[in-house]
């Protein structure tokens, strides 16, 4: 736990705890679980609320702490990262706060929220080919051209440290937690919230949430191998990730106790009930937990959705609105 104690040490200097708010929009009771006392609750749902850090997402967690450490090392040397928008903008976001020079590569029809804020603060961006993967060759490739460091949001070891602060949180802000459904794209998320979570607290139980139409590391996960997909064709760019890595696959066999998918369908309504109803403005990778949650009615205890981020896409703001 040193190193998270040191992130989180590190971190707020800069912001402070997010957050943990009841949802009682996604309790359930005995009653609507085929039992007979209505007021009995058998689940009780909190949300942890990462849109309101810098940058509306939970990366600038991991990108603030992983630019500071190579700081340290190296001190302000060029920075590159490929991202579909959110680790963007967290890390252009850490170069400003760090005085580093950053260029960001993204996907060509990347979300133009995303792409806004990574430009409001200050880096090169290039855009480059159809997905994320095709960014991420993109830029290892000119890392290697120009000597530039590669902060890789699914490679790097302190970025899971910097999102291990959001598992500390949610233990001692509700020592009772029974379990945490996690939005799951490229794994620094859910590795960093079970590690901290899971050693202050061995019962507790991580569900990984991804994308139907973006299923590689549900698939690795299932299968104890890494999986790549042809596409990752989602609303959830930040879920959209379709080539798995062996070590985050190890890693995630060994922390995640369950890994559920959810459909297009699925996120928009989890988009649309958390603004009705809980008052949250959620991205649809942000809304993944709660889109779980809304189609499970066996999940009981004291339950934790992550809420990620709150830069919606135009066309996906819109596609919410006609469904309203």
């Amino acid at each position: 736990m040193s190193s998270i104690s040191d992130a989180q040490t590190l971190l707020a200097k800069h912001f402070a705890p997010t957050p943990l708010v009841r949802a009682t929009s996604l309790d359930l009771s005995r009653q609507s679980a085929g039992g007979a006392a209505a007021d009995s609750k058998i689940r009780s749902v909190y949300l942890k609320i990462e849109s309101e850090l810098p940058t509306g997402s939970f990366k600038v967690r991991g990108a603030v702490y992983a630019m500071s450490r190579h700081v340290e090392r190296t001190g302000s040397t060029p920075v590159i990262a490929a991202s579909t928008g959110n680790h963007g903008a967290a890390v252009a976001y850490a170069g400003q706060l760090l005085k580093v020079p950053v260029t960001i590569f993204l996907p060509e029809r990347a979300n133009p929220v995303k792409r806004k804020r990574i430009l409001d603060l200050g880096a090169r961006l290039v855009a480059t080919g159809p997905d994320l993967s095709a960014a991420i060759d993109a830029a290892y490739a000119e890392a290697e051209r120009t000597g530039a460091f590669f902060l890789h949001d699914a490679t790097d070891p302190d970025i899971p440290t910097g999102t291990a602060t959001i598992g500390a949180e949610i233990v001692t802000q509700l020592p009772a937690a029974d379990a945490i459904f996690v939005p799951m794209g490229d794994t620094a998320l859910i590795r960093g919230v079970a590690t901290a979570a899971k050693q202050l607290k061995r019962s507790i139980r991580i569900v990984g949430v991804a994308a139907g139409n973006a299923p590689a590391y549900y698939l690795s996960w299932r299968r104890g191998v890494a999986v790549s997909t042809e596409t990752a064709h989602t609303i959830a760019d930040g879920l959209a990730v379709r080539r798995a890595l062996a070590p985050n696959v190890a890693a995630i066999t060994a922390l995640v106790d369950d890994v559920r998918l959810v459909e297009e369908e699925d996120l928009l309504a989890a988009m649309a009930h958390l603004m009705a109803r809980e008052g949250v403005i959620a991205e649809p990778a942000a809304a993944a937990a709660t889109a779980a949650l809304m189609k499970d009615s066996e999940t009981a205890g004291a339950i934790v959705a992550l809420v990620t981020g709150k830069n919606v896409a135009p066309e996906v703001m819109e596609r919410l609105q006609k469904r309203a």
